[in-house]
């Protein structure tokens, strides 16, 4: 074996390198687009990935009523969710939530895809989604990725 010595990186707070990227959802799958965004929020595409550390990039999100579902999803897909009274059990289609809320459905996708501890909440706090091609991300300078490229 040669003397070179190859030690592994692990990540903290202070050495991540964080950018902002901006997608746009016009025409894409929402499981699939949720999980790509997932894997980028958690940082799985970087070399230096951190289990126990956000080390997963800033996420913009646009057009997001521009997003597709297959099958009969739009009518047979629910979200549900509990009031706290008694009989408080209330239920929309995908459809419904759609006009309501565009944004909502892929954020409901997206983190659901997230650890479920503080760190997930942390990672979710990194994404931005916007009904329109308009977002309060200029200023960042989000850099345009296509999630076709991505594995």
């Amino acid at each position: 074996m040669d003397t070179l010595s190859y030690k592994t990186k692990s990540a903290n707070k202070n050495t991540v390198e964080k950018q902002w990227l901006l997608v746009d959802a016009e025409g894409q799958t929402l499981g699939r687009l949720a999980s790509k965004v997932a894997k980028i929020l958690r940082g799985k595409y970087k070399p230096y990935f951190t289990p126990h550390v956000d080390c997963g990039d800033n996420v913009v999100i646009v057009n997001a009523e521009k997003i597709q579902l297959s099958g009969n999803k739009w009518e047979d897909k629910t979200y549900t969710r509990y009031t706290g009274y008694p009989g408080g059990q209330r239920s929309t289609t995908a459809r419904e939530l759609l006009e309501k809320n565009p944004a909502s459905i892929i954020e409901k996708a997206v983190k659901g895809m997230l650890p479920k501890n503080k760190l997930g909440a942390e990672m979710f706090r990194n994404l931005r989604v916007y009904a329109g091609t308009d977002h309060d991300q200029e200023a960042q300078k989000p850099k345009a990725i296509n999630l076709n490229d991505l594995n």
